[in-house]
């Protein structure tokens, strides 16, 4: 057995031993299973792919943002049921 130390800012510390709280597990134990993983899958268990929209994504934030720069509010509705009857249109 050995022991390792790392250095990490308090507050990233935080938030990973909540969300390891979250699925009743404490930091080492989380730790110990990425190194698990490593091992049988020769791969680092990383995410890197930086999400990209799509057309439909990109055409719907130019679009907020015209609206947003003309100073407009965009069109509104009383209810959820409302906006996807109009989606639907």
């Amino acid at each position: 057995m050995t022991t390792m130390t790392i250095r990490v800012d308090e507050d990233l510390k935080a938030g990973a031993a909540q969300v390891a709280e979250y699925y009743g597990f404490d930091l080492s134990t989380v730790t110990r299973a990425i190194w698990q993983q490593m091992v049988r899958t020769r791969s680092i268990p990383l995410d890197l792919n930086y999400p990209q929209p799509n057309a439909a994504t990109l055409a719907s934030i130019r679009e907020g943002d015209e609206i947003l720069a003309s100073g407009g509010t965009g069109r509104s509705f009383q209810c959820g049921r409302d906006l996807l009857d109009a989606a639907r249109a």
